[in-house]
């Protein structure tokens, strides 16, 4: 039953336990004190009166007489009510009691030690007596040679002492009811405040649950990210450490070789949880993780991948009756790869690309078709045959001049297409080649990236702008690099806007269903991967210029 017990009703019971058991042993420590300092000031006191009267002339003289208890009883008994004292036995050295509270004890030996007493010594001691249990004090009556003449025990009965004691007990009892009743709130208000964080778990619940919750973030395709209200990275998964390029997490909730923890030093790590500033993110990525804003599917630019982000804050428990606002502790970021699904975005916009240039040619070849047709039938047969073999020459023509200057077939079929798109909106398309336009060494998907995205762009630009609407594109190497030039009679680019053009979600274009601003972003990204540089100015319209390091292909 007791592992079905939240941690705060363990910690309850236990403290009060507790409580129960300091009060119970403080309480019997004080009284044992008690007792004893009231056996002592009992002591002490007898003492007093022992000797006093010890020191009296009146009973040295009574002490010589033929009939001591004729005068010392009387005076004893005066000393006793005065002194309050249970009894003042005034004895001979040989023990007889010349005085006693019992008028039938007088004569009889004293029961007790005095051994000290005779020796000239005041002592005090508990023991028994006729009376029953007493604290008395011993002193001896001396003459002026030194010589013991008497002895007197002035005492009190343990009883009275504890019945003076029992006066006190009320204190002691009140005194541990507070200690008992303060722990006891105590506990019962760190119980609700433990019940409250922990939302009622119990320890075996708890391990259980972070053990669930340590397999599914480590297992999950998604990069999981948690940071703090201060800024500091409480934990990441494998996945996130993938994504944003950081030291991997061991289980152990250490790192591997670098700062932090697999929680933070609050979550079971020996180091400190790194700051987002300490960590290589880029800038867009440090500025959402730190701001705390919320989030949703906002995609960021790394190095070589597209990231997509969404972030929320991490808030805890609130109360029952809602009269207290739920803590935020800091904000929950999840992160998932877009690169391929760009890639292979990029892939099908070209098939699109073709679709559309053969779209465009079907729709040419009709015409040219209907024109031949209704040349025959108008009985023209040498000016419809005429028509026809200059149609083809010049589209043969066409076709070989663009692929005898590509040598890269994706990157012919893809200018094709977009020379097919331009002739569609009214634009014309210039094609210029320079030396090899071979592309060893570079991956023909991040090529299409980048032609296709500048071909667009420039394609768009060229056909908001007045007539005459032209793009020309200059492909060649020049010594081990390989330029692709795209320049379009639009509007051009501000000069200060040149910094901000490859950010993304900037863009001088309406936006679409999907949003704008991401094509050049990633045209830079293709080109940062390959190694190349680009750069853009504004002579006329806008002029991309690519810069593409190729390696020289090897001879048979």
């Amino acid at each position: 039953m007791i592992h079905r017990w939240s941690i705060a009703r363990r910690l309850f019971v236990a403290h009060l336990l507790f409580m129960v058991a300091l009060t119970a042993i403080v309480g019997t420590a004080t009284f044992v004190d008690a007792r004893d300092h009231a056996y002592e000031e009992a002591g002490r006191r007898m003492a007093g009166i022992a000797v006093s009267v010890a020191d009296t002339p009146f009973v040295l003289e009574a002490a010589s007489a033929a009939d001591p208890s004729a005068l010392l009883q009387p005076y004893a008994l005066d000393v006793m009510e005065d002194a309050d004292a249970d009894f003042i036995t005034i004895m001979a050295p040989d023990r007889t009691r010349w005085t006693h509270p019992r008028d039938e004890e007088l004569g009889r030996p004293y029961i007790g030690s005095i051994e000290d007493a005779l020796n000239g010594e005041v002592f005090t001691e508990i023991t028994a007596g006729t009376l029953g249990p007493s604290v008395r004090t011993i002193a001896p009556v001396k003459d002026a040679d030194g010589t013991v003449r008497a002895l007197v025990a002035a005492g009190v009965t343990v009883r009275t002492v504890d019945i003076a004691l029992s006066g006190r007990l009320p204190a002691l009892v009140a005194i541990g009811l507070a200690l008992l009743a303060g722990g006891s709130v105590a506990s019962w208000l760190l119980e609700r405040y433990l019940q409250r964080v922990t939302r009622g778990w119990g320890p075996e619940q708890l391990a259980q649950l972070f053990a669930y919750y340590e397999s599914v973030l480590h297992s999950v395709r998604e990069g999981v990210i948690l940071i703090d209200s201060r800024g500091k990275v409480v934990m990441y998964n494998d996945q996130a450490a993938e994504l944003l390029g950081l030291t991997k997490r061991s289980s152990n909730g250490g790192t591997e070789g670098s700062a932090g923890s697999n929680g933070d030093s609050a979550a079971g790590g020996s180091q400190p949880a790194p700051s987002i500033a300490e960590l290589p993110l880029a800038p867009s990525l440090k500025e959402l993780f730190e701001s705390g804003r919320t989030a949703l599917d906002e995609i960021h630019l790394t190095g070589s991948r597209i990231l997509v982000v969404n972030q929320g804050p991490a808030v805890g428990p609130g109360s029952a009756a809602g009269r207290q606002r739920a803590a935020v502790f800091g904000t929950v970021a999840t992160i998932r790869d877009r690169t391929e699904i760009e890639s292979l975005g990029s892939e099908l916009e070209t098939m699109r690309t073709l679709s559309d240039a053969l779209r465009a040619q079907t729709h040419e070849h009709a015409n040219r078709l209907h024109t031949i047709v209704s040349l025959m039938e108008l009985g023209r047969a040498p000016e419809a045959l005429d028509f026809a073999t200059k149609d083809l020459e010049l589209s043969q023509r066409l076709t070989d001049d663009l692929v005898s200057s590509i040598e890269e077939p994706v990157l012919g079929a893809l200018i094709m297409g977009k020379a097919a798109e331009a002739h569609e909106r009214g634009v014309e398309l210039i094609l210029n080649t320079g030396g090899s336009t071979a592309v060893t060494g570079l991956a023909v998907q991040d090529l299409v990236a980048i032609l296709g995205n500048l071909l667009d762009n420039a394609i768009d630009a060229a056909a908001e702008a007045p007539a005459p609407r032209l793009v020309e594109l200059t492909v060649g190497t020049t010594g081990s690099a390989l330029v692709i030039a795209v320049e379009d009679s639009g509007a051009g680019i501000d000069p200060d806007a040149v910094e901000d053009v490859f950010r993304h979600g900037f863009s001088t274009k309406t936006p679409g269903p999907f949003g704008r601003g991401l094509g050049l972003a990633l045209v830079r990204q293709a080109v940062q991967r390959l190694g190349g540089t680009m750069t853009i100015t504004s002579p006329a319209g806008a002029l991309f210029r690519v810069t593409l390091p190729v390696t020289e292909e090897e001879k048979p």
